[in-house]
C-alpha cells in the first residue's frame, strides 16, 4: 500500500487541515511509496537527516510512525543548520527576540483600524492659547508649576469647548431645538400629588407574666391582635350636608365668585332655529367633516373617571358639563381661559355622578343625581347647588316626566322608581312605586307621551304607564324581550319615540319599534358589539342624535380608539378616530343643536368633535 494512502487516514481521523495534513501534501507531491523508495530517500527529499527516518522505519506500525515524523519535524528549525544539516532547538532558543539588522528597514502597511489609533495630530491654537501653553512649558521644565494650575490637555480642552459653543451659537441650534419642542395640548385641570400616606397602627404593648414576677396561669391564649391600617389624608368622606350648598370652583382661590362670562353664557337666550332634517347622505358628509377642535379639542375637565356628560343647548359657544366617580362635577368651555383654561371644577356630591341632565324648558338648570342619593340642581345666579330630592343611597337614574321639567321620575339600586314633584316643599317623593325586580338601571320618558316611562331592568325593559303605576297594580304597557344578560341602558327615539335602541351586556344593540305599544315591541336590528369594559370603564351606552330619529352613536372597545354612529337599520354610518385618542370613550352625547359631539373617558378628559 502506498504511504501517502495510509497517511491520508490518519491526517482525515486526526490532523485534517493542519500541519499534518501539510506534510501528507508534501509526501504525496514527492510521490513516495514504500515499495519504490526508502526513507532515505524520503529523507534527501524532505531534507532532514537519515537517522531521523530511520528512527522512523523501526516503528512497525505505519501510522505510528507517520506521527513520530510529524512530531520530530515539529520540533526542527531548519534555519538553524551546521554544515547543511538542521539541529533541534529548545525552547529558550524560540523565546529570545529578534535583531534586526541597521540595514533592515520596516515599512508597515497601516489599515483603517490601525489608522484609527494612531494619534491625530493637534490643530493649531490661537496666538493667546498657544502662549498661555508655552508659559506652562517652561514653568514646568523650571519645576516651579503651583498646584491647581492648568496643565496643556486641560486648556486644549477648554478651547475646543470654547469653539463648539461659538459654533453652535453661529448656526442657531440651541434656537431650533426650542422650536422642534412640541406644544402642550392637554388642557383644563393641572395633574396633583394624589398619593396617600399610610400609617400602621399597633397594639400597645403588654408586660409579660415573666417580667412582672407573676406565676403563669393555665388559661387559653387570646386571639392574635388584627393590624389596622388607617388612611392619613383620604377617610371615608360623610355626606353633604342638607340644603343648598355653596357653589365655589375648587381649582379657584377661596372666596372667588364665577367668572361673568359663565353667568352671561349660562343665562344666554335660545334661539330656537327650524332646520329642514339631512337626508342620510348628507348627514354622513356632514359627520365626515367633524374633527377633534383645533383650538384644543381635548381637556382634563375632573379628576376621576367620567360616568356621565351634557351639552349646554346653548348655540353660540359650547359649554359641556362632566361628572366623575368622586362626585364631581366639571364644567368646560371651549372658548374661554376661565379657572384651568376654561374648566371650572366643583364638588356638589361625595359618590359618582351617575347622570346629569340640561333642563329642556329652562336651560339655566342643570340637574345631577349621584349614589349618594342626593338629586341637586344648580342654580348658577345664585351660586349654590339646590337640594330637590334625597334618599339614604343608591340613586341610579333620572328623566324629566313634563313638559316643563317640573315633574321627574327617578330609579335606584333597589327596583324603586319614585315620582318626584318639585313644586311641592320640601325633598321627598311624590309616590314610590317598588318594581318586580333587582335593579333599576335606566329610566327614560316617552318624549311625545309623558306618561309612558321606560325602565330597564336585570334583563328586560319594561314600559310602564304612570297614571296606573300604583300599590297593587303594576303591570306593563309593554316589554322589549330578547335580551340575555345586563341592560346598561334603554332610551326612546328622541322626536317621534317609535325606536328604542338598547344596550346590552350580551354584546348586542337592538333596535326596537315602539309606534304601536303592544304587549310584545318587535325587535327591527341587532348590532352585535363588543361591550364588555371590564370594572374600571363606565358601561357603554348608545345615545340618540338629538337632531335626529334613526341615528345613534356610541363608544367601541376596538383598537385604534374609536366612536362610532349607527343608522337604526345596523348600517354604520362613520367611524370618530384621532391619533389623540388614546383610551376608550365610554360616555357619549350629541350637542342638541350643533354639529358636535362630545366624548368621556376613564381619566377624567372629554374629547369634543366639531365641524
Amino acid at each position: 500500500m502506498i504511504l501517502h494512502n495510509k497517511g491520508e487516514e490518519f491526517v482525515t481521523k486526526h490532523h485534517r487541515g493542519g500541519k499534518g495534513f501539510f506534510l501528507w501534501c508534501r509526501i504525496h507531491q514527492l510521490g513516495y511509496s514504500r515499495k519504490q523508495n526508502s526513507f532515505s530517500d524520503l529523507a534527501c527529499k524532505l531534507n532532514i537527516c537519515d537517522s531521523v527516518c530511520l528512527m522512523v522505519s523501526e516503528e512497525p506500525d505505519l501510522p505510528n510512525a507517520f506521527v513520530k515524523l510529524y512530531y520530530i519535524l515539529q520540533e526542527m528549525k531548519p534555519a538553524n543548520t551546521k554544515n547543511g544539516v538542521p539541529v533541534l532547538h529548545s525552547a529558550k532558543d524560540g523565546c529570545k527576540p529578534k535583531k534586526f539588522t541597521p540595514d533592515e528597514v520596516l515599512v508597515p502597511n497601516l489599515s483603517f483600524k490601525e489608522n484609527q489609533g494612531t494619534k491625530r495630530k493637534r490643530k493649531a491654537l490661537p496666538l493667546k492659547v498657544e502662549e498661555i501653553i508655552e508659559k506652562v512649558k517652561d514653568q514646568k521644565e523650571d519645576k516651579d508649576m503651583q498646584p491647581g494650575s492648568l496643565s496643556i490637555y486641560e486648556l486644549e480642552r477648554l478651547e475646543n469647548i470654547r469653539q463648539n459653543q461659538v459654533f453652535l451659537s453661529s448656526i442657531k441650534l440651541l434656537e431650533a431645538k426650542q422650536d422642534l419642542k412640541p406644544e402642550k395640548t392637554q388642557r383644563g385641570l393641572k395633574r396633583q400629588n394624589n398619593k396617600v400616606a399610610w400609617t400602621e397602627i399597633l397594639p400597645p404593648r403588654t408586660k409579660s407574666l415573666r417580667i412582672q414576677k407573676k406565676e403563669a396561669e393555665r388559661l387559653p391564649l387570646p386571639p392574635e391582635p388584627h393590624r389596622i391600617y388607617y388612611e392619613v389624608e383620604r377617610i371615608e368622606r360623610a355626606r353633604k350636608p342638607e340644603g343648598p350648598i355653596s357653589m365655589e370652583p375648587i381649582n379657584m382661590e377661596e372666596d372667588s365668585s364665577l367668572p361673568p362670562e359663565l353667568l352671561k353664557l349660562w343665562t344666554e337666550d335660545l334661539i330656537k332655529e327650524e332646520k329642514e332634517e339631512l337626508g342620510l347622505e348628507e348627514y354622513r358628509s356632514t359627520l365626515k367633516s367633524m374633527g377633534l377642535s383645533e383650538i384644543g379639542g381635548v381637556a382634563k375637565v375632573v379628576k376621576s373617571r367620567i360616568f356621565s356628560v351634557a351639552f349646554h343647548p346653548c348655540s353660540s359657544r359650547l359649554l359641556m358639563a362632566a361628572g366623575d366617580k368622586l362626585g364631581g362635577v366639571g364644567l368646560w368651555n371651549l372658548d374661554s381661559d376661565m379657572g384651568d383654561e376654561g374648566v371650572l371644577l366643583f364638588e356638589p356630591h361625595v359618590q359618582p355622578v351617575a347622570c346629569m341632565a340640561f333642563s329642556r324648558s329652562h336651560p339655566t338648570d342643570l340637574l345631577t343625581l349621584s349614589y349618594d342619593g342626593t338629586l341637586r340642581s344648580t342654580d348658577v345666579e345664585k351660586a349654590v347647588f339646590d337640594e330637590v330630592y334625597r334618599i339614604k343611597d343608591g340613586l341610579r337614574t333620572f328623566d324629566f316626566l313634563s313638559h316643563d321639567c317640573s315633574t321627574l321620575v327617578t330609579g335606584d339600586w333597589y327596583g324603586d322608581v319614585a315620582i318626584v314633584d318639585r313644586r311641592t316643599p320640601g325633598t321627598s317623593h311624590e309616590s314610590l312605586h317598588s318594581l318586580d325586580t333587582k335593579t333599576v338601571r335606566c329610566v327614560h320618558v316617552h318624549p311625545v307621551q309623558k306618561q309612558y316611562i321606560m325602565v330597564a331592568e336585570n334583563s328586560i325593559v319594561s314600559i310602564y304607564d304612570a297614571r296606573c303605576l300604583k300599590a297593587s297594580s303594576r303591570e306593563p304597557v309593554s316589554q322589549l324581550y330578547g335580551h340575555s344578560k345586563s341592560i346598561s341602558s334603554a332610551y326612546f327615539s328622541p322626536g317621534t319615540g317609535n325606536r328604542v335602541v338598547t344596550t346590552c351586556l350580551d354584546n348586542n344593540i337592538r333596535i326596537y319599534d315602539t309606534s304601536e305599544l303592544t304587549s310584545r315591541a318587535p325587535l327591527l336590528t341587532s348590532i352585535q358589539q363588543n361591550l364588555y369594559t371590564g370594572r374600571w370603564l363606565s358601561k357603554l351606552q348608545a345615545m340618540w342624535d338629538p337632531k335626529r330619529d334613526d341615528c345613534f352613536v356610541v363608544g367601541s372597545m376596538q383598537r385604534p380608539r374609536r366612536v362610532q354612529v349607527f343608522h337604526e337599520s345596523g348600517q354604520l354610518q362613520h367611524s370618530f378616530q384621532d391619533p389623540d385618542m388614546t383610551n376608550v370613550l365610554s360616555v357619549t352625547a350629541f350637542h342638541p343643536t350643533r354639529n358636535a359631539l362630545l366624548g368621556g373617558n376613564a381619566s377624567g378628559r372629554l374629547y369634543v368633535f366639531t365641524d
